[in-house]
């Protein structure tokens, strides 16, 4: 009855109502983050977390909980050492291993300047001074073995013993990069053995084989160049690891590597020229491997046998199918397999895989139930376009809820970044697309050239052409959208970050009128300062072709000249909203102020959103909440 009265007092239709439960930036915060931590020691649960953003105290607050693999109530748990097994223990449990910060260079002025402590000054003589959102302070990330004594740890021994290199590996890396052999004999690490400007350059990681009895140390990949990392023994003492072929190229294919007995490698995923694997997990009885990586637009599950043990050739079978990624394997109970799962419109939970059954998908976790049944969904749609190129490309079509085709509405192009990152079925707590379609807005999604899951061709066609065939690969894709009757083509926006807010920048110098308005977050606006101040050296010298003075390379030269988005600064018209992060070190902050300046200068209607203390993402709850409303809220004011 109360409905009624308000329905007739104030005229609002079911339609209001029903934009009123559509998901918000503050509706976004209130969902559980879940994250595996693994099957339990009797295998018949999974452990799990879920954290849920408080946006008072800017933090998160993480439980714990228990599930049975057949499903049913959760439990919350206070510990987890009794139910996991502690992978830092050596499996014989008489070591255990860490890693911890070593101080190896003297950086500071009161390093060097005893009779200065309170000096702030940093002294560099090479390159790699900073990474990520962090100076070099002169601290090596290092892996420690101690003996267990009377059950606690005794006094640990450096294995990396005072050189100038990193264990994990910066910024991403954890405990993942430093393993125990099956035998309790060995610890295998990643580290790339190099420093300074070298390190700067250069991808190429290898695998390390400490021996504990000896402390001889053995590069296990020194002849391959570019990227190992992410080593697993199987059950039978194979390593298997992933592997990248081309130093300085850190979106080259990324394939499955098997260490057959230390003599001979396999390559399983070589024939398959679509697939780079994102992650991997040994089978429990060793003699197969299940993987996820993007295909056609997903991420979905995949198994290859393990030749090793036979005379057969490597044999890919994908298990999964359909609009939703597969994000991770948690662990095998038999014929059933956890895996975490997302769709653009539900957040990660966990589910179970009948490997009996076609790859046959069960939810397990139901942590966000209640609040998506609280929501109206947004339809996802595949569509398939010309290219200028004449080739086939996907598009991801997301509609607002509650679509009505006899609509018009206004329309989003979204860049993704990378520039080589997969545009799958991806749930993000900031670019959120189930978010922009619900404040009523068609967002248009494209793989575009370099995006793996359609070909290692298409992957690589990006490189050195920036803004080339990529540009028309957008254009194309909002243009073919476009001629839908419910897009208001009199309202098109365009908003990407990284590699997409440097589309952004250089579409708003080429587009001809398409869009009324763009957003470019921590997007690269002139790729000469780029290459003078971002620190992975080794991207730059790939994608971009290599230094800005190296006049006869003409990849370069064009990088710098003809894709360059502050040489189109003549031809920008429409506003635009520019985000920089302070603490961003990869896009570093004279692209956003640069870009800010250059459109204020030229009366274009601009605004800049600047978060000192973010790095290329943004991390903090208060502070993303400021950016999805100001996100929304230059949509709202300029796409009118």
């Amino acid at each position: 009855m109360k409905k009624i009265l308000i329905l007739f007092v104030f005229g609002i239709s079911t339609a209001g109502i029903n934009a009123q439960n559509n998901l918000t930036p503050e509706k976004l915060w209130q969902i559980g983050r879940v994250s595996a931590m693994g099957l339990s020691n009797d295998k018949t649960a999974v452990i799990y977390s879920v954290g849920i953003p408080d946006i008072q105290s800017n933090k998160t607050v993480r439980k714990k909980y228990k599930i049975a693999l057949t499903g049913g109530d959760a439990t919350e748990i206070t510990e987890t050492g009794s139910l996991l097994v502690n992978d830092r223990i050596s499996p014989n449990g008489k070591y255990i291993i860490s890693s911890d910060e070593v101080k190896i260079k003297n950086i500071t002025g009161a390093d060097t300047y005893k009779d200065l402590p309170k000096s702030d000054v940093y002294i560099y003589t090479t390159l790699n001074y900073r990474h990520w959102d962090t100076w070099e302070d002169g601290k090596f990330s290092h892996v420690f073995v101690a003996p267990i004594v009377n059950g606690k740890a005794g006094d640990a021994k450096d294995i990396m013993a005072n050189e100038a290199y990193d264990c994990p590996q910066k910024p991403y890396g954890g405990d993942e990069d430093f393993i125990w052999s099956p035998d309790s004999k060995k610890v295998l690490y990643v580290a790339k053995k190099s420093y300074g400007t070298a390190y700067a350059i250069s991808t190429n990681t290898d695998l390390y084989e400490y021996n504990v009895e000896t402390g001889v140390t053995k590069n296990l990949t020194e002849s391959n160049k570019g990227y190992d990392l992410a080593p697993q023994y199987s059950i039978n003492g194979t390593l298997a690891y992933l592997q990248m072929k081309r130093d300085g190229y850190e979106a080259d294919k990324q394939d499955i590597i098997v260490d057959v007995n230390g003599v001979q490698k396999i390559n399983l995923t070589a024939s398959r020229d679509d697939i780079h694997v994102e992650g991997f997990k040994w089978s429990e009885d060793g003699k197969s491997i299940y993987f996820w990586a993007p295909i056609n637009g997903t991420l979905q599950l995949f198994k290859v046998n393990n030749p090793g043990l036979s005379k057969m050739l490597p044999r890919i079978e994908q298990i999964t199918n359909g609009d939703f990624d597969i994000t991770g394997i948690v662990g095998q109970v038999n014929n059933t397999l956890v895996v975490t799962r997302t769709d653009m419109n539900h957040a990660t939970e966990l589910y179970t895989v009948n490997l009996n059954a076609a790859g046959s998908l069960t939810q397990l976790t139901h942590v966000n139930d209640a609040f998506y049944n609280s929501l109206p969904m947004c339809k996802t749609e595949r569509r398939f376009i010309n290219t200028t190129d004449q080739q086939k490309m996907l598009v991801w079509v997301i509609y607002p809820p509650g679509f009505d085709p006899a609509k018009k509405y206004p329309t989003l192009l979204y860049c993704q970044g990378g520039p080589q990152s997969p545009l799958t079925q991806f749930y993000s707590f900031r670019w959120n697309l189930q978010l922009m379609a619900s404040q009523g807005y068609i967002v248009v999604a494209p793989n575009r050239r370099g995006m793996p899951g359609h070909g290692t061709k298409w992957n690589e066609q990006i490189s050195k052409d920036h803004g080339g065939q990529v540009m028309n690969d957008y254009l194309s894709a909002i243009d073919a959208v476009s001629k839908e009757p419910f897009v208001d083509k009199s309202r098109l926006g365009c908003v990407g970050a990284s590699y997409g807010g440097y589309s952004a920048f250089y579409l708003a110098g080429i587009h001809n009128n398409r869009f009324k308005t763009f957003i470019a977050h921590d997007g690269i606006f002139d790729t000469k300062s780029m290459y003078g101040t971002t620190e992975e050296l080794w991207f730059v010298n790939f994608d971009y072709g290599g230094p800005y003075w190296d006049k006869k390379n003409t990849a370069a030269q064009k990088t710098y000249g003809v894709f360059n988005p502050s040489n189109l600064v003549d031809k920008w018209s429409a506003p635009i909203l520019i985000v920089q992060g302070g603490k961003d070190y990869r896009v570093p902050i004279e692209q956003g102020l640069q870009a800010f300046q250059a459109a204020q200068l030229k009366g274009i209607k601009s605004k800049l959103l600047y978060l000192p203390e973010e790095n290329h993402w943004v991390i903090s709850a208060q502070n993303a909440l400021v950016w999805q409303r100001e996100f929304y809220s230059w949509l709202s004011e300029t796409l009118k």
